[in-house]
C-alpha cells in the first residue's frame, strides 16, 4: 500500500485558502499508484480556537465535500486529517476518511482534548469508542494528536485487528521528543504501523515540530519527515509485516486483561 503524507504549514483561519493549497498538493503529487494521502490536524482552520464559532462547519460541510470531489477525481483514498465541525452548536474537532470514491465511510471526533491549549473551553470532546475501518481491504484506525499520549485508545484499535494507524497533529516543538518517543511506543506495543502527519510553521507563539513519520510495526522509523519545512513524505507499506510481527512476538494472545 502507497501512502503520502503532507506536511503542511496553515493558514490560519482561513478554510477557502487552505482547500486552494491542497488542491495545488494532490495535482503536484498524488500519483497514480497512490493508495493515500493524509492530512495534518485541524488543516482548514489551524488552532484559531476562538474563531471556530463562526469558522466551524456542519458535518457535510464545504471541505467534507472538497475532499469526496477529491478522492473522486483522484481516484485515491484520503485521511482528511481533522477540521472543526459544529454539531447541536457543540464543536469537534473531526477526523474524517473517504474513500476512492469519494464516499465519507468514517470519523472520529477527538476524545482527549489539550488542557494546555485551553482546548475544553472552546470544544467538545468525542463520546464515541475507537473503531477500526477499512480502505482496500486493509484494516485500519486514526486517532487525533493528544490522544497519542492514551495507549489504551491506540490499545482497542490493535484489538479490532488494525494494521495501520494514522495521527494527524498539530504537535508542538517544545514536546517534540514526546512525539518521536510515543509514536515509536505505540507501533511497538501494538505491532503496527503507525503513520504520523503533523504540521509545521508557527502560530499564536507556538511552533509546530513536524517530522511527520513512517513507523514499521517493529519500531523502525522508515522515513521522517524535517522539523521545519512543508514536504511531501512517501513510503510503500508492506501489510504482510505485520503478521509476521505479530507471530514472531506473540503478544495478544499472550495478554491477560483479567488481572490488569
Amino acid at each position: 500500500m502507497n501512502i503520502t503524507v503532507f506536511q503542511l504549514d496553515i493558514i490560519a483561519g482561513n478554510p477557502e485558502a487552505n482547500q486552494e493549497k491542497a488542491a495545488v498538493w494532490f495535482a503536484e503529487n498524488v500519483k497514480p499508484d497512490t493508495d493515500v494521502v493524509v492530512l495534518p490536524e485541524m488543516w482548514t482552520t489551524a488552532y484559531t480556537l476562538d474563531a471556530l464559532e463562526d469558522t466551524a462547519e456542519a458535518a457535510d460541510g464545504e471541505s467534507v465535500v472538497f475532499l469526496q470531489k477529491l478522492a473522486s477525481s483522484y481516484a485515491v483514498n484520503i485521511i482528511g486529517g481533522s477540521i472543526a465541525v459544529k454539531v447541536d452548536s457543540l464543536i469537534y474537532n473531526r477526523a474524517v476518511v473517504i474513500d476512492r470514491k469519494g464516499n465519507l465511510i468514517y470519523h472520529y471526533d477527538k476524545i482527549h482534548l489539550v488542557p494546555m491549549l485551553n482546548e475544553p473551553a472552546y470544544l467538545e470532546g468525542g463520546r464515541a469508542k475507537v473503531q477500526t475501518f477499512v480502505l482496500d481491504g486493509v484494516k485500519m484506525g486514526v486517532v487525533i494528536c493528544f490522544d497519542l499520549r492514551f495507549p489504551e485508545i491506540i490499545r482497542q484499535l490493535a484489538l479490532q485487528e488494525a494494521q495501520v494507524l494514522f495521527i494527524p497533529a498539530e504537535w508542538p516543538e517544545a514536546r517534540a521528543g514526546h512525539w518521536e518517543t510515543l509514536s515509536t511506543a505505540r507501533a511497538i506495543e501494538n505491532q503496527m504501523y503507525v503513520v504520523t502527519c503533523n504540521r509545521v510553521g508557527t502560530y499564536d507563539g507556538v511552533e509546530f515540530a513536524g517530522r511527520s513519520m513512517f513507523i514499521d510495526p517493529w519500531g523502525t522509523v522508515l522515513a521522517k519527515g524535517s522539523s521545519s519545512n512543508e514536504e511531501v513524505i512517501t513510503r510503500q507499506l508492506d501489510l504482510e509485516s505485520v503478521k509476521t510481527v505479530r507471530d514472531t512476538v506473540p503478544i495478544f494472545t499472550s495478554r491477560v486483561p483479567a488481572l490488569y
